[in-house]
């Protein structure tokens, strides 16, 4: 039996903004002055993002002004205690993840009643019960569905969360699986302007959620699952960190990541390929994680990817941001759409270092 990506679906927040706007927003946030504004705003513009989701953001009753969700005093200018934080994650995120489910249904044709399996996937808001719970009322699925959280594994988290659908769907030919990672990394804004790091991870990361429903069989349109691949990339566990802090979590982000990743990754793949009488240079099409242009950058040049194989995934990057574990998911729709030539090989990377890898086929 063959697990097959039967539907996606997408979904950002109602509000996304200029990047130059998110840029204005932080400096007022952090109070910085008129010359440390300036070199924010120079940071901001070389991520490479032009506009991203921020769930946070609200227009004022008042008028037409963007305004956060807490004051910048808050807490000694720390912004508001992780509780706080999760709270407004428990309240937005759902209503992210049910349009990105409802999509994906649609795209699939398959009703709510049909999922059999629900695999979640987050890294930036926990609670219990969690998403999946609401997931099943808000779908309407069965309350026979059997339920997988994956939790904190950062921007490769959806391809952990394929590989267990794709487990589920070749143990069982009627087996229908709605995964879904959804994302608010706004909440997680720091106030710090002298942490480079978090500034680059505020610079990149924003809000948003993808689902795809995942089964045996499919006519066209269907991509086949073909393998999946996992590697950790030496000792590089310093590298990216992800953490739970006292005012959000906390992002650790070296600017060796790339060059580690890169390091890596063409005798892993040169390798795994093999094993399907594949090359490098006969994959396709390309889904790389959208992490930042530095990475999808030392990618293309460490495969020779070229401009072309990776133009989806600086497209989503300009126009979304990096959505953490939602982000592949979102370079995939924007592949199929195209009718992307086959095989394809899925790449994203986390914490670890770790990089995930999944081939797909018709």
């Amino acid at each position: 039996m063959t697990a097959c990506v039967l539907g996606m679906g997408t979904a950002l927040p109602p509000h996304c903004l200029p990047q130059a706007d998110v840029a204005r927003l932080v400096g007022r946030l952090q109070r910085l002055d008129g010359r440390r504004e300036r070199a924010l705003a120079t940071l901001y513009r070389r991520a490479d993002v032009d506009s991203r989701g921020i769930a946070l953001l609200e227009p004022d009753r008042g008028d037409d002004e963007l305004t956060w969700f807490y004051a910048p005093s808050t807490n000694g200018g720390q912004g508001p205690g992780t509780e706080a934080r999760m709270r407004e994650f428990t309240r937005r995120a759902p209503q992210l993840a049910e349009a990105a489910g409802r999509s994906a249904l649609a795209d699939a044709g398959t009703e709510a009643g049909e999922i059999t399996h629900l695999v979640v996937a987050t890294c930036t808001g926990f609670g219990a019960p969690g998403i999946e719970i609401e997931l099943v009322h808000r779908l309407g699925l069965r309350p026979t569905v059997q339920r997988l959280m994956i939790g904190f594994m950062g921007c490769h988290a959806a391809l952990n969360a394929l590989q267990a659908a794709s487990a589920f769907a070749q143990a069982d030919s009627r087996a229908r699986v709605l995964v879904c990672c959804v994302e608010l990394c706004g909440l997680h804004l720091q106030y710090d302007d002298t942490d480079q790091q978090g500034q680059v991870a505020g610079a990149l990361f924003a809000d948003g959620a993808a689902a795809m429903i995942v089964g045996e069989g499919g006519g066209a349109g269907a991509w086949r699952v073909v393998d999946t691949a996992s590697q950790v990339c030496g000792n590089t566990r310093d590298a990216m960190g992800w953490r739970v802090g006292d005012h959000g979590f906390v992002m650790s982000l070296s600017p060796r990541v790339p060059g580690l990743v890169a390091a890596a990754l063409r005798p892993w793949l040169d390798d795994w390929l093999a094993g399907h009488d594949l090359d490098v240079s006969s994959v396709r099409s390309w889904a790389i994680h959208a992490g930042g242009p530095r990475i999808v950058t030392a990618v293309a040049e460490r495969l020779g990817l070229g401009d072309a194989g990776v133009s989806v995934s600086r497209r989503v990057l300009r126009e979304i941001g990096n959505v953490s574990s939602a982000t592949v998911p979102f370079i995939l729709e924007r592949l199929r759409a195209e009718n992307a030539p086959m095989p394809c090989v899925a790449l994203s990377f986390g914490p670890g270092l770790v990089a995930e890898a999944v081939l797909f086929d018709e």
